[in-house]
């Protein structure tokens, strides 16, 4: 095995075990802030943010996105803002139906 490749093949072991540490503290974070006297939504929304941060980190470095072309990452924003777009619709269509007199 060449050199160039041994460096460059630590490189990418150093990269691994630095995201699995970052996964693991990350859990670590979830299971401290579960415990934390907030709100259930609040519960619901430092939950759900971390899982963002943690399914990002999979996807950059162990699905190997994080050196794909700028087209994916477009994909990628237009699905995000396409889904946060459906929930809040919903959202907001529920709410307006909670207010109503006539119950739709």
């Amino acid at each position: 095995m060449e050199h160039g490749n041994t460096e460059e093949m630590l490189k990418h072991i150093k990269i691994y075990i630095f995201i699995f540490l970052s996964l693991a503290v990350l859990t670590l974070v979830t299971v401290w802030a579960s415990h934390l006297q907030v709100s259930h939504t609040m519960h619901i929304i430092i939950a759900l943010s971390i899982a963002t941060f943690k399914a990002a980190l999979v996807a950059l470095f162990f699905m190997h996105l994080i050196a794909e072309k700028k087209a994916i990452y477009g994909i990628l924003v237009f699905t995000a803002v396409f889904f946060l777009v459906l929930i809040f619709l919903t959202y907001f269509t529920n709410m307006n139906m909670l207010r109503s007199p006539l119950g739709y």
